[in-house]
């Protein structure tokens, strides 16, 4: 059996394994990349948010992306009947980007792959993690390649960036289920031949169906648009009755008043795709010698597109902690890797949270606006969930409750 010896072995090359090795290459680790799927491929995913940014350009990979063209995502609409409420990320509260993209995730991650290898990082696609063992932080990690071949990895440190695929979640039963009640997604592409022109066509919308159910519109630059339903388990497996989802997804399309004249008729680029229960969680993010980044340690909820940002956001720290332990420096991984994560991750928890109770919609569709409470909200939807000097941040688990039931004792008030 072969074996190969590097510093840092990155399992997954999504966009948090591309950020952490190239972040690693830059400062002249060396770091191998192995991917078990072939690319370009299909995934999920593919509204970013301004936070994501910071990490592509500090990992020297936003020249790369940006000379794609990809649609520029300048803030979100959501709407609820005849109701509008649209954030601009450049009118937030702090500092921070004012746009991201929203994209094909076949070709953004293709695009990021190829910048990976550009800058000479061994990036091996169609190898399949399969085993790992561990001596204190050293491991020895078995992979089976495209031909068939068995081979053995050597690394100081592993970073786990492999996604939905959950590596070593599953080969070291780390896993553990969500806090969040069971929600699922249909989704398609379509050829947007009824796309309007100027804003409207290129603006991505979440349209509220029911208080749980809210169909997406994500229009890329190339013509098509990501359209997809999402709801408690239970409402999605009722869209058809024999569990197809190009049924199920029409008949979401068919409860949009908005997109129904836009989407009812047109055809979609693949059958639909089904994420059931994809909410998922673990019992740990590090241990002796690895760290879980992106969807391999958390995913909450495709309603605010936080995924990338927080696969994005522990692809980086997890490759500068990495670097500093590499270099002798004792690292206090529940410090300054969990608790830093984990603090983002619970702060989106409570808007997902507070946006399937309904509160978070209360805030949203108020009038008249309060300017403040917008900006503040929006610095969240942006990404900036570490940003303690804003409220919505520090008190995330109760100020949104609290102002719900203001509104609402209003609401009552006003109808006494």
């Amino acid at each position: 059996m072969s074996k190969e010896f590097v510093d840092v072995l990155v399992i997954g090359a999504g966009p948090s394994g591309c950020v952490s090795s190239s972040y690693l290459k830059k400062n002249n680790v060396s770091v191998k990349v192995v991917e078990k799927t072939k690319f370009p491929r299909l995934v999920v995913g593919e509204s970013l948010i301004p936070r994501v940014m910071d990490h592509f350009d500090e990992a020297g990979l936003f020249p790369a992306l940006d000379k794609m063209g990809f649609e520029k995502k300048l803030g979100a609409r959501f709407l609820r009947g005849n109701e509008v409420c649209i954030f601009d990320f450049s009118d937030k509260f702090g500092e921070g980007w004012d746009w991201t993209w929203q994209v094909p995730r076949a070709d953004f991650d293709n695009t990021l792959a190829q910048e990976v290898m550009n800058k000479g990082i061994d990036l091996e696609f169609e190898t399949e993690v399969v085993d790992i063992r561990f001596n204190g932080a050293d491991s020895v990690t078995t992979v089976k390649t495209r031909d068939g071949e068995t081979k053995e990895i050597h690394a100081k440190f592993v970073i786990d960036s492999s996604g939905y695929g959950r590596v070593l979640p599953r080969l070291l039963d780390l896993e553990k289920p969500s806090k969040l009640s069971p929600h699922s997604a249909i989704f398609s592409h379509v050829e947007d031949i009824n796309r309007e022109e100027g804003e409207e066509g290129t603006l991505i919308s979440f349209d509220i169906i029911e208080t749980e159910v809210w169909l997406w519109v994500i229009p890329f630059s190339n013509g098509n648009t990501s359209v997809g339903i999402v709801g408690p388990t239970e409402y999605i497996d009722q869209l058809s009755e024999n569990v197809d989802t190009t049924e199920a997804l029409r008949k979401a399309i068919s409860l949009s008043d908005y997109y129904v004249k836009r989407f009812g008729n047109v055809d979609f680029i693949f059958e639909p795709k089904h994420l059931k229960d994809y909410s998922c969680s673990v019992k740990q993010l590090f241990g002796e010698g690895y760290a879980l980044t992106g969807n391999a340690s958390e995913f909450l909820d495709p309603v605010f597109s936080s995924g990338m940002a927080f696969a994005t956001e522990s692809g980086m720290l997890a490759a500068k902690l990495a670097l500093r332990q590499l270099n002798g420096e004792k690292i206090d991984w529940q410090k300054e890797y969990t608790d830093y994560i984990l603090y983002g991750v619970d702060v989106f928890t409570t808007y997902v949270k507070e946006w399937y109770t309904g509160n978070l919609q209360e805030l949203f569709f108020h009038r008249p606006e309060n300017e403040d409470i917008k900006r503040k909200i929006c610095a969240v939807l942006a990404g900036y969930v570490w940003n303690k000097d804003n409220p919505f941040v520090k008190k995330h688990d109760t100020v949104i409750k609290n102002l719900a039931n203001l509104i609402k004792m209003e609401k009552q008030q006003e109808q006494q």
